[in-house]
């Protein structure tokens, strides 16, 4: 019984490993590659899904305009708790996903010129990789955000994943 417990052992921590993998980052000096918005449009829809003890909603609009808009929104027992503005835009052939903070009563977290920026890493289909986050398409009605949370430099960072449905009132 001991011989088959530790390869198993082995085996989970190693499918773990590979699972918890999904977010890349632009190595020092790289460039992102060329990408057009039309190959994300599969984000564009109304997506719900649990994390941080609530619910989390995003809404991305189609592209117009060399962007695709998006709001989020993280709602737990006590109400809104935070609230995310951005875009998706096209930038000197590749994309870009940037956005701002703001909390319930949207003051910004950030300076008024300050952008959190995305910078894209590599791009698939039905996958996208920017630096320090990723989305992935699941099928028609389901994706996965996977984010970067916490200050990397204190060793607190970790990878959270955001398992959205598309929602329908």
């Amino acid at each position: 019984m001991k011989t088959l417990t530790r390869p198993l052992l082995l085996l989970l921590l190693f499918s773990f490993s590979l699972n918890a993998q999904k977010v890349m980052q632009l190595k020092e000096g790289d460039t992102s590659p060329n990408a057009y918005l039309k190959q994300v449009d599969w984000i564009e829809g109304h997506w719900r899904g649990e994390a941080f003890g609530g619910i989390a909603e995003e809404i991305w609009s189609p592209p117009l305009g060399g962007s695709m808009m998006f709001s989020f929104k993280l709602v737990d027992e006590n109400g809104i708790s935070f609230y995310e503005l951005g875009h998706i835009i096209e930038k000197e052939n590749t994309i870009l996903m940037q956005l701002k903070h703001f909390d319930s009563v949207l003051r910004g977290w950030e300076s008024k010129e300050e952008t959190i920026d995305f910078k894209l890493v590599k791009i698939e289909p039905g996958i996208v990789y920017f630096d320090g986050l990723t989305m992935e398409k699941i099928d028609e009605n389901h994706i996965n955000v996977y984010v970067i949370v916490g200050n990397e430099e204190e060793g607190k960072a970790k990878e959270v994943l955001f398992a959205y449905e598309r929602y329908k009132s």
